[in-house]
């Protein structure tokens, strides 16, 4: 079957939108054929700065013809009725439409659609400019004296449409005054000259000739080995950077790799800055001592051409900058290390955190207060955590987090440390921020874990007390991540702590008026809850075990909800687990009949002077002491006891369903079987809400 190409052949785009600009193309051009009724085997999108490229395999030559008969209004409708139904169907007048009998609903009109089949290329060639014109990029330009918007100035289109034995022809469209065709150009130093092009194989191949590596993927592997072998030769390792390996492949259509050095004594400064100024300014990888693990004085470049001298001019100038760039880093570096922290407090109170919350000082004395409550509750010194609350934010007034923000809490860290402060103060100072993302790690340290946890629960105290909540996928203020990080903070570290009351404490210090602080900390608590659902289920929970035990009042205590979770997934898929959920919901589903057709709920215990045969004393006994033990248990937080007491229903339950006549004749007698089968439902209660489970 014939195969399509298409080549957008333009001056360089940004690399950061290359590889999603390329499969915008891929799912604009193959829904386009499919929806025209010319399905396709396999596509696959290309990109280098200079061109985006797709090629589609499997094309039919062209659509099959179609007949379509659409159903009008009955004969004799209203005069709207059947104008409606001739703009719906494109037909001129209803004469033009057939009429049809139905033994039920008398005559209709009927529309018979007939459109011809057309050739592929026909059909490519129509829908491709408007494609183009459509075309989502983020930002796009326009040149010339047209209308026409594109990435960077438009050169010419490749387009071509044929069998594997067959010469392709040219899809004809025009875009911008670009006509299409089959001739495209190397690279831009090292083989600008055009060439003609016929089918995927010669076009991938023609441009390797001409020094164009078109697959982005391929271009990163070259780099990356590359790279790799020139450090192992200078007995170095490459610091991977997978996103800054996918940038710069997105910078280069033929990769060159060079390497350079800078002076020794900049190694003084914090590997990390050293290798986001690299980075950041020059687009470079650093290497490092596989003895030290420190960073050593080269770096590797990656070249977009194949230089006379081997790349030594480019190697300097790139040296250049980087010397220039690290003499300020330096100088950012040294100056910081002058100022205490401390002294950078005050300076705080002029950065603004939030318009409705106050300045970063005025959050600063919240966490510090905050931090303190909680440091005994995680085994924290208090005074070590107030002091690591009050020093948080003050490297965020340093010139180096004011080059580099990412770098805020870790320069900190620096600076306590180089100024005397406590390990532990340093440590949490950068670590208050994580986790940051579901990858991230979590602070350990008694210290860092108080400090973590208040700038969390701040965060969402804050920001609820304005009424400012993530809706739908809209999270501006990153609470769901907080929400995650204090659930992975409370159950990595087995934490026993009540949210209630430490997000009671965060709301209270925000000082804002006219605040429903109970609403406010249930909203919360539900808001954790759904975020620990989320990540129970991320690791395998089942989702009606954690509504069950959700369903239960007062459950903040994250470590023990799971605890429950836990043992309540144990017991139900235990023989004795499933069969008492099993008589458990025939005991609620009587109980549901039977006081819908009351009206009135079933209430009270069973009497026993009421308790006539075998199977139902034995089961109210078995009742007592079952809720008895389960109650002794979760009160020890012995859960795993609590579903042992409760699986002593089992053989009871089983009895009274076999013996038992709940709908006696007997109202009285009746009544008591009711109240006994309430009793099954309030025991299994004390554990978990057994409604909430599936089976």
């Amino acid at each position: 079957m014939p195969d399509l190409l298409l080549e957008l052949f333009s001056e360089e785009i940004p690399a950061r939108m290359q590889r999603k600009a390329a499969e915008d193309l891929k799912s604009l051009v193959t829904n386009a054929l499919v929806e025209a009724g010319l399905p396709y085997e396999g596509a696959k999108a290309f990109a280098t700065p200079r061109r985006l490229a797709l090629h589609v395999a499997g094309v039919p030559a062209g659509s099959a013809a179609t007949r379509e008969e659409r159903k009008g209004p009955r004969v004799g409708a209203p005069e709207k009725a059947v104008e409606g139904f001739l703009r719906g169907a494109g037909l001129a007048s209803i004469d033009e439409a057939e009429i049809q009998s139905d033994p039920k609903k008398g005559e209709f009109y009927v529309a018979v659609i007939e459109k011809p089949g057309r050739t592929a290329i026909d059909i490519i060639a129509d829908f491709m400019p408007g494609i183009l014109r459509g075309f989502p990029w983020p930002k796009s330009m326009r040149w010339g004296t047209t209308s026409t918007r594109w990435i960077r100035p438009l050169h010419s289109i490749v387009a071509s449409f044929g069998p594997e034995t067959e010469e392709p022809e040219v899809v004809p469209f025009e875009f911008d005054g670009i006509r299409s065709g089959k001739a495209t150009r190397g690279h831009r130093f090292l083989a600008d000259e055009a060439f003609k092009v016929r089918r995927f194989d010669d076009y991938a191949l023609g441009l390797e000739k001409h020094k164009v590596v078109l697959d982005a993927d391929r271009r990163k592997d070259i780099i990356l080995n590359d790279a790799k072998d020139q450090a192992l030769a200078l007995g170095l390792e490459l610091v991977e950077d997978p996103g800054l390996l996918e940038e710069v492949a997105g910078l280069v259509e033929w990769p060159v790799v060079l390497t350079g050095s800078f002076d020794e004594d900049f190694l003084t400064i914090p590997d990390e800055c050293i290798q986001l100024t690299i980075r950041v300014n020059q687009k470079c990888f650093v290497l490092k001592d596989p003895a030290s693990g420190r960073l050593a004085n080269r770096f590797v470049l990656i070249s977009n051409i194949i230089a006379e001298d081997g790349g030594k001019l480019i190697v300097a100038g790139n040296e250049k900058v980087i010397r220039a760039r690290l003499s300020d880093a330096r100088f950012f570096w040294d100056t910081d290390l002058k100022t205490k922290l401390s002294d950078n407090l005050p300076k705080l109170d002029e950065v603004k955190f939030h318009e409705k919350l106050g300045s970063v000082g005025e959050r600063v004395q919240r966490l510090i207060a905050l931090a303190a409550e909680l440091a005994p509750i995680v085994g924290a010194d208090e005074t070590k955590a107030k002091r690591a609350a009050e020093l948080a934010k003050a490297d965020l007034v340093s010139q180096m987090v004011f080059e580099f923000p990412e770098l805020q809490g870790l320069m900190g860290r620096y600076y306590a440390q180089a100024q005397g402060e406590d390990a532990s103060v340093a440590t949490a100072i950068e670590e208050h921020y994580k986790p940051q993302g579901p990858s991230d790690s979590v602070p350990t340290d008694p210290v860092a874990v108080a400090v973590a946890l208040a700038e969390k629960l701040d965060l969402l105290a804050g920001f609820w007390a304005i009424d400012e909540k993530p809706t739908g996928s809209k999270d501006p203020y990153a609470l769901r991540r907080a929400a995650l990080g204090v659930i992975r903070i409370v159950l990595e570290n087995k934490l026993r702590i009540r949210l209630g009351d430490a997000l009671r404490s965060a709301l209270d210090l925000q000082k804002a008026e006219a605040v429903d602080a109970t609403g406010i900390v249930a909203d919360l608590l539900a808001f954790l809850g759904d975020r620990l659902k989320v990540h129970l289920k991320d690791e395998g929970a089942r989702h009606d075990l954690i509504d069950a035990v959700f369903a239960l009042e007062g459950q903040d205590d994250l470590l023990m909800v799971v605890k429950r979770v836990e043992a309540l997934g144990a017991f139900i898929s235990s023989e004795d687990g499933a069969n008492l959920l099993a008589g458990y919901k025939r005991a609620v589903n009587i109980l549901k009949a039977e006081e819908k057709k009351d009206g009135a709920p079933v209430t009270g215990k069973p009497h026993a002077d009421h308790l006539q045969e075998q199977a139902e004393i034995d089961l109210a006994a078995a009742i007592d002491t079952a809720r008895a033990e389960a109650a002794d248990a979760v009160g020890a937080e012995n859960f795993e006891g609590a579903m042992e007491a409760l699986s002593k229903l089992r053989a009871p339950v089983d009895r009274f369903f076999d013996d038992i006549l709940v709908n006696a004749e007997d109202p009285a007698l009746r009544k008591n079987r009711l109240q006994l089968l309430a009793e099954i439902r309030d025991a299994t209660h004390v554990v978990a809400d057994f409604t909430k489970v599936a089976g």
